[in-house]
């Protein structure tokens, strides 16, 4: 029965039964009137979840790995200058499909743990006269060490450089789960999936992208196809799609909006912040340590945590699936063996966390961890009761 447990990973996430009864549809004629009714609102929608009324949505069939691709590929020509910090696996990845792309890659590498280094942006900026730099790359929410980075400080730093370069960001998992303001924040492009905040299955790339990008495609000369903004909007202007789209997502996608409209999205944010406080508290009890390093880059969608000094972070998540048939993340790139993470987004609520902080309490105490069991889910249950009435 271990398939009724919730999963305590930072995406894919839980998927309400609201929106599985969405996505389980028949076949339907994606070039019919009723299509268009459907598909078009949906654009429409992710403009405020984006925080833009200036900017275009633009979707792919694709995890958000896909919509990095399509960002880079529209706007830029091989040999161009990208600059970006790399302080999680997720800004890694995204550094080397821009080397792999042809791309001259500017790397400030950051401690891990840490955020987007917004001074040090605005040092290179400074120091680029001849404005070889096109694009910034930052990372919102680093899922691999729990990490929420200041993207109106890098935007800040970038106008105070006087520099022309654009802005794109990473925010897959954060849309939808913790304020982002495109406009307000300057973002050029921003990259999320359907997989986290929006609580569907994997499959679809969605970008939010500014006029500033678009004009970029004059000039950009790597090479797309199935990622070429110009054909799918092209098609989306008409409600359709430039070759077979993922109907049940585009359904699916149509509810999750419904679904967060309805409970506001500054609600959506207080629950996420709440939950992720419980976690919190809950870690200091059991005397382990996150791995963001101070207080404003907590993320609000994961929190990694390492383990003690002599302890396997893989063996814990492998025995908290084993044994009692619920997932935690593992430990990615450097914290690998030594950090494991528990995601608290999308369709959770406070006591589907304290079903997972129990678990992994257990965990820990069959592998003879130094923490008192029940110490965390009393931290939390505490904070929970105290902030109820507030959540109502």
């Amino acid at each position: 029965m271990s398939d009724q447990n919730p999963v305590f990973i930072p995406g894919p996430t839980n998927i309400p039964d609201r929106l599985l009864n969405a996505m389980h549809m028949q076949t339907r004629d994606h070039r019919a009137p009723d299509f268009v009714e459907t598909f078009a609102p949906v654009l429409e929608d992710c403009k405020h979840v984006f925080g833009t009324e200036t900017g275009q949505v633009i979707t792919f069939p694709a995890s958000g790995t896909g919509g990095w691709e399509a960002s880079i590929t529209n706007t830029l020509s091989a040999g161009d200058t990208v600059l970006v910090a790399r302080y999680g696996m997720f800004s890694h990845r995204w550094i080397d499909m821009c080397q792999r792309h042809g791309l001259e890659v500017q790397v400030i590498d950051c401690e891990w743990g840490s955020g987007a280094p917004a001074d040090k942006f605005e040092q290179a900026l400074r120091a680029d006269k001849d404005k070889k730099i096109k694009v910034v790359l930052a990372t919102h929410n680093e899922t691999a060490t729990g990490v929420k980075s200041d993207i109106a400080a890098v935007r800040r730093a970038m106008d105070a450089a006087g520099h022309p370069a654009m802005l794109f960001v990473d925010c897959v998992s954060s849309l939808a789960s913790m304020p982002f303001e495109m406009d307000a924040w300057g973002v050029d492009i921003a990259v999320s999936g359907s997989q986290k905040g929006f609580m569907l299955s994997t499959g679809m790339a969605i970008l939010g992208v500014s006029q500033k990008a678009l004009a970029a495609m004059e000039s950009a000369t790597l090479p797309r196809t199935f990622f070429d903004f110009r054909d799918m909007m092209a098609a989306n202007a008409n409600g359709g799609f430039p070759y077979t789209p993922p109907l049940q997502l585009i359904y699916g996608m149509r509810e999750s909006l419904k679904m967060l409209f309805e409970e506001g999205l500054e609600n959506v944010y207080a629950r996420h912040h709440r939950l992720a406080e419980g976690v919190r508290r809950a870690v200091e009890a059991w005397g382990l340590k996150l791995c963001a390093k101070s207080p404003e880059l907590y993320s609000d969608t994961v929190s990694a945590i390492y383990v003690p000094e002599g302890f396997d972070s893989n063996k814990l998540t492998e025995h908290a699936f084993n044994t009692y048939g619920v997932s935690f993340g593992i430990g990615l790139g450097q914290m690998n063996g030594k950090a494991f993470r528990i995601g608290h987004l999308g369709m959770l609520t406070d006591v589907m966390c304290l079903s997972g902080l129990a678990t992994i309490e257990m965990a820990m105490a069959d592998l003879n961890y130094p923490v008192e069991l029940g110490s965390g889910v009393r931290a939390a249950q505490e904070y929970y009761r105290a902030t109820a009435a507030a959540n109502q």
